[in-house]
């Protein structure tokens, strides 16, 4: 895929929106709102973080004057990316005092029938890859974003931060380096992410590990967050201990749920409900072998609030 090319769900480099400045405000706004609310997110890692930013910077455009406004895309997006990256110090200093293990805020998905292009975009909604931004600095995971995910241009992306293009590169190709190789984004086929799912839920309703094991890999992590509101495991797990919690604690504990399978974060995942209630989310990283390398549980009774009620490309 070119950098200029379209993006599903309207995901597509800023010289290429509408800018038909005859449209409304209102109307140019809702235009831009997936892709703004899709930038957000993967900037902060929170739902609802990301849909404030995308608040504030329609507040912002209600007061610009359009006609003195040469690309509403272009400002939309520079707008409400900087408006993130702000939001975003202000989280790295909150997380230093949350209570246990902290994850990224899950959401729902929409399947793109673009099947390659929706892959790398998928791939970029990860709770695993979202956890590797967090190694980033707020500028560095949004030249990063903008650039390897979004595809603008260095010349845009510079527009968009206020800095120079050189410096830009130099922020791209830092985050690169600090992230490191493209492991973590792998995926595997939707057939295969079933099997692991109905693996891991038969596991834990009937307490034999069956035919899990062999989906694991050796040195699986489970990571749990209840973001100290609700019991979960406070330790990142690691190897046997994760196939004996699951098959001794969460056998107990989430047997009775109601289980369904989701679209959350760009793929198969599950969630676990109590009277009509979401009390459970949980989500996979694989290697290239389609092993499950890590187990992410959120319980944070916060994060669940909003599932399934906004959808994120």
């Amino acid at each position: 895929m070119t950098r200029n090319a379209k993006r599903p769900g309207g995901l597509q480099k800023q010289a290429g929106m509408p800018e038909d400045l005859t449209r409304t405000q209102a109307e140019i706004f809702e235009h831009a709102r997936p892709r703004l609310l899709s930038i957000a997110y993967r900037i902060l890692g929170s739902r609802a973080e990301a849909e404030d930013a995308v608040q504030d910077t329609f507040l912002r455009w209600q007061e610009t004057d359009i006609a003195t406004v040469s690309s509403p895309g272009a400002w939309l997006t520079t707008a409400c990316t900087r408006r993130a990256i702000d939001m975003l110090r202000a989280a790295y200093r909150s997380r230093v005092d949350y209570v246990g293990n902290w994850l990224p805020e899950p959401v729902h998905t929409l399947v793109d029938s673009e099947a390659e292009a929706q892959m790398e975009l998928s791939s970029s909604l990860s709770t695993a890859f979202l956890l590797m931004l967090e190694r980033l600095t707020p500028k560095e995971r949004a030249a990063y974003l903008l650039y390897e995910i979004f595809e603008m241009s260095y010349a845009d992306i510079a527009a968009s931060l206020d800095m120079s293009e050189p410096a830009c590169r130099k922020l791209v190709s830092r985050a690169k380096a600090r992230i490191g190789d493209d492991q973590v984004r792998y995926q595997p086929t939707r057939e295969r992410q079933e099997e692991l799912l109905t693996a891991f839920e038969d596991a834990i309703r009937t307490g034999r590990p069956g035919g899990l094991v062999a989906m694991l890999a050796s040195d699986v992590r489970l990571t749990a967050d209840g973001g100290g509101k609700v019991a979960t495991v406070a330790d990142i797990l690691e190897g046997d201990a994760v196939l004996a919690f699951l098959t001794e604690r969460l056998t107990g504990w989430w047997a009775a749920y109601e289980w369904s399978f989701a679209e959350l974060n760009g793929a198969r995942g599950l969630m676990l409900k109590e009277g009509g209630k979401v009390v459970a989310t949980v989500s996979f990283a694989f290697d290239s072998s389609d092993r499950i390398t890590d187990i992410f549980i959120v319980r944070n009774p916060d994060k669940l609030a909003g599932v399934g009620e906004v959808s994120i490309h």
